[in-house]
């Protein structure tokens, strides 16, 4: 904390190391962070420049507890950061690293329960804020108030920004000033789709080595140009999209995912990288084929698509259809995959450049630095060992516990399989894993035939109680255009690719599926919702069974 009493001094981090470097190396020749929505462009200077004012202004905010509670970098020294992505959180996010502290995301649009859920579960030593933020987050500060009878400390991160940019000769790292890399630098909590979501403490190696294997196995540069729309608060859009630009020196543009801006975008030229979920792929490809495929401008939006160096794809698993539909696009260049969790942020992933094709179904080979490991063989839990990766859940000692074996893997809790150095998820063993009649079925198997359909755009598959079978599979469908589905078509359709054991036995046709921030389908949600009738809306399911082996309770259209 001595080295705080000199404003202009950053700790010993590899992250700040390398941005003094790029500042010394551009000045403010070189754009480090850019938002499309409002025009603004900032270097790296503008930005160490403003993490200094922000950490400035939060020392000075900061009672003699909080300021012990960093001396002793105790793994309880919290900060909630609400920002939607841009400049603003870039500067909170650091500013909060640079003091020692921990940095708690927060999705801008969190509705305040979860604002206080957030905020029992890491009690926060000040709360630092986008404007778009404030009344949600006086709100928060007041109930603070009110239930501890302790004021929480707010800061405006804009009031910080814009100031007179430093030389960079003016500012230093420390060297006897290190931020341990083995100590909680980053919460992020889990997206909840099977309970209530989890405080996971990651050690701040994996902003460091951890995100540094990433930045070399993408090859990355200063040349790069990455088109952001990743939400902020979850671990891919952190620590996948966005710190391993940062150490590279790569820019940055931030937007909001919006199918027709972002082929815009690349029409425009000079992005190199975009990272997205399935979801996302799936909707700028119907974009494309409703609109830009018959537009005069077709061969100049390819050409700008065909002028990234990759595109990536993470949080579910990515429909083979879809894959190979937009590797016609790219001219050859396939979505890279990514196997990760909020535990330890990715462990396998494509490369970039593989010797031969990639086998379907893969979702790539080790990352440097990870250990990976099946639990009994082939078909059995992935175990996993990453830098950075959590040291636990906050406050969940017996949970923390249950998840690491005796060699100090994690537990992720999904099913996988290995084939050479090749690696393929079959899905999460407590939702993912169907057991119906003495057979297991991989719902991520079936997802991928059902997406393969010309007339499906998007699907899930679920596991539903039954008396007789134990689970039956059912299929939850968005069609690609409107009109109507028949289990029996559906079913002939699909025995071409899936054994019989395997067909869906339940069916629903919907228009949206309920997803998490990151695209993330909520299936525990839409199982309750749709097949057991848990919120009495109306959905019209229909079934290949007699009603009288199934405790599920089809709803009948109102």
């Amino acid at each position: 904390m001595n080295s705080l009493s000199n404003t202009n001094t950053l700790p010993n981090f590899p992250l700040f190391v390398r941005l003094l470097g790029f500042a010394h190396r551009f000045g403010a020749s070189h754009d480090a962070i850019l938002d499309l929505k409002s025009g603004s462009a900032h270097s790296h200077i503008q930005l160490l420049t403003d993490v200094l004012s922000l950490r400035l202004a939060l020392l000075r905010t900061l009672d003699a507890r909080a300021k012990q509670r960093l001396q002793n970098d105790d793994g309880e020294a919290f900060f909630l950061l609400l920002a939607q992505p841009s400049y603003e959180y870039v500067v909170g996010f650091l500013a909060i690293l640079a003091i020692g502290g921990i940095i708690v995301p927060v999705s801008a649009h969190a509705p305040l329960r979860e604002l206080k859920y957030f905020a029992i579960q890491t009690p926060p030593l000040a709360v630092i804020y986008h404007p778009s933020c404030r009344t949600a987050v006086s709100s928060l500060a007041r109930d603070i108030a009110v239930e501890s009878n302790a004021r929480t400390p707010t800061i405006d991160i804009l009031d910080q920004c814009s100031r007179q940019p430093l030389a960079p000769g003016d500012i230093h790292v420390a060297p006897f000033w290190s931020l341990h890399p083995e100590r909680p630098g980053l919460v992020i909590y889990t997206s909840g789709t099977t309970g209530p979501p989890k405080a996971v403490l990651l050690q701040r190696e994996i902003l460091s080595s951890g995100t540094l294997a990433l930045a070399d196995h993408f090859q990355l540069t200063t040349d790069d140009v990455l088109l952001h729309c990743m939400p902020l608060h979850h671990i891919a859009g952190i620590t996948v999209c966005f710190v391993p630009f940062l150490l590279a020196g790569a820019r940055i543009e931030f937007t909001t995912f919006d199918v027709q801006p972002i082929w815009q975008r690349w029409k425009d030229s000079g992005v190199t990288v975009f990272g997205g979920v399935p979801t996302m792929y799936n909707r700028l490809l119907r974009e494309y084929e409703d609109n830009i495929k018959s537009s005069p401008n077709q061969k100049t939006y390819i050409g700008g698509l065909r002028q990234l160096r990759f595109l990536m794809s993470g949080t579910s698993a990515l429909p083979a259809p879809l894959q190979r539909k937009w590797s016609d696009l790219t001219g050859g260049k396939p979505i890279l995959e990514r196997y990760g969790a909020t535990e330890f942020s990715t462990a396998i992933l494509t490369p970039l450049r593989p010797n031969g094709d990639v086998p379907a179904g893969s979702v790539g080979k080790v990352l440097s630095g990870c250990e990976v490991k099946l639990a009994n063989g082939n078909d059995s839990e992935i175990l996993i060992k990453a830098p950075g990766m959590f040291t636990g859940y906050h406050n969940d000692p017996a949970g923390t516990r249950k998840s690491f074996d005796a060699q100090g893997f994690f537990k992720t809790g999904d099913i996988g399989r290995r084939e050479g150095e090749w690696w393929f998820i079959s899905g999460r063993a407590s939702i993912d894993i169907i057991k119906t009649g003495g057979y297991k079925v991989s719902a991520l198997d079936v997802e991928r035939e059902l997406s393969a359909l010309p007339y499906v755009s998007e699907a899930a598959v679920v596991g539903v109680s039954d008396d007789d079978l134990g689970q039956r599979v059912a299929a939850i469908v968005i069609l690609r255009d409107a009109g109507t589905l028949d289990l029996s078509q559906l079913r002939d359709d699909l025995r071409g690719s899936l054994s019989s054991y395997k067909l869906p036995t339940l069916l629903c046709v919907v228009e949206h599926l309920p997803r998490t921030a990151s695209g993330k389908v909520k299936k525990v949600e839409a199982r309750k919702e749709i097949f057991e009738g848990g919120r009495n809306r109306a959905y019209v399911v229909q079934s290949a069974l007699s009603p009288r082996n199934s405790s599920a309770r089809p709803q009948a259209r109102l």
